[in-house]
């Protein structure tokens, strides 16, 4: 039996955890995983929940948290060096930035016979400044420079990471998209649809737009905000507003909120534009009962919202960012534009506000688009092919 050590940043939402959890999953019995991960943010929805479905053990490193930290990175480090001694694995693949600087320094510390890397994003532009972010595209060159293969989630990614920021040769680069269970999504439409609706006391004619994601400056909700204001007086149409998800810039944009006169729940005002939900694990009712899915996010690897709001059948109105032209068809499943670009994505926000049939038509598109490209079982074909070939190198 193979033996795999899978390494992940931290179980929260998103695609990683979705990742994780299949290949562990589905890889059997061909495959023993182990499944280890950092301590996620207090400020972050956690998705154990998920493991937890599908009878998956796990293990918590809680030194290894999303910041740098010398010490507990050191002793996370002889965590994952020990783990590495006793498990004796064949292949270590590590996903996403702090996990895979740790766990590749230790299975290769360790000679660990194939090391693999997925990004599911990159931090090399709009995260920090020259000189932090020069030293992170040296480290990952490095890193790379000993990995047995890179695995990138996008075409676009791809290309950022062998010809923009030359992390490694192409050779080395393997394509790979995330993979999901999208036929939730297509489950209890109408049940779910009214159960979201009567939540929040939405009548027949109002129109949800929904924005889904943590609450952080990257994520861009800023503008967003600023989009809703400028559409609001520009329409006939009665709409609500959801803010799904929480963070760090949670109590900011409620101020701006405020400022910008869009009344919300979270200050009690009566009858508001605008709900911010916090974390919700029962996405599938999420999804049933908006009818727009946005995103204004300044960098993405490859946005998972989009990906299930096109299960749902739901049209979106997203920036141009990283892997999102990857994820959507323009034009046929969203309307996308710069991330600069305010007056443009308020534009295509009221369009399909405006229109039913347009939203309708775009949204009927949307589950035919990716319920194969982003299957959970194309994934763990995809990987067990590339485990394969490198343990027969």
């Amino acid at each position: 039996m193979i033996k795999v050590l899978r390494i992940l940043n931290r179980f929260n939402i998103g695609g990683p955890t979705h990742n994780a959890t299949f290949l562990t999953k589905y890889l059997e019995p061909e495959y023993k995983t182990k499944l280890i991960a950092g301590k996620k943010l207090d400020s972050e929805a956690g998705s154990e929940f998920i493991l937890k479905n599908y009878e998956i053990d796990y293990e918590i490193i809680n030194d290894m948290s999303r910041s740098i930290n010398l010490i507990k990175d050191f002793k996370s480090f002889i965590k994952i060096r020990r783990i590495i001694r006793d498990f004796k694995p064949d292949i270590v693949h590590t996903h996403a930035s702090k996990s895979g600087a740790l766990g590749r320094l230790a299975a290769i510390n360790m000679n660990v016979p194939v090391v693999v890397h997925t990004f599911h994003g990159h931090v090399f532009h709009s995260y920090f400044g020259y000189l932090k972010t020069k030293f992170y595209i040296l480290l990952e060159r490095y890193l790379a420079s000993k990995s047995s293969a890179i695995i990138a989630i996008s075409k676009l990614q791809q290309k950022e990471l062998t010809h923009d920021f030359k992390i490694c040769s192409s050779e080395k680069m393997h394509v790979i998209p995330l993979g999901f269970d999208l036929d939730k999504f297509r489950s209890n439409v109408a049940f779910n649809r009214n159960l979201f609706r009567k939540e929040f006391g939405l009548l027949d004619e109002e129109i949800a737009i929904g924005i889904i994601g943590r609450l952080t400056p990257i994520k861009n909700h800023t503008f967003f905000l600023e989009s809703i204001k400028s559409i609001q007086n520009r329409t006939s149409k009665k709409f609500k507003v959801f803010i799904i998800g929480d963070g760090e810039d949670r109590g900011y944009l409620e101020e701006l909120a405020n400022k910008l006169e869009l009344k919300t729940n979270s200050s009690c005002q009566s009858d508001p534009l605008i709900y911010f939900t916090s974390w919700r694990k029962d996405m599938d009712v999420i999804y049933s009962g908006l009818d727009i899915v946005a995103l204004t996010s300044l960098n993405e690897g490859t946005p998972v919202t989009l990906i299930e709001a096109q299960a749902a059948n739901k049209p979106i109105v997203s920036t141009n960012v990283g892997g999102v032209l990857d994820v959507v068809l323009e034009g046929i499943t969203a309307k996308t534009c710069s991330k600069d670009d305010i007056n443009s994505f308020s534009q295509n926000l009221r369009v399909l506000v405006d229109d039913s049939d347009l939203r309708n038509k775009m949204g009927a598109s949307g589950y035919s688009h990716v319920s194969s490209l982003f299957s959970y079982k194309r994934l763990v074909k995809d990987v067990n092919m590339l485990y394969r070939n490198l343990l027969t190198k």
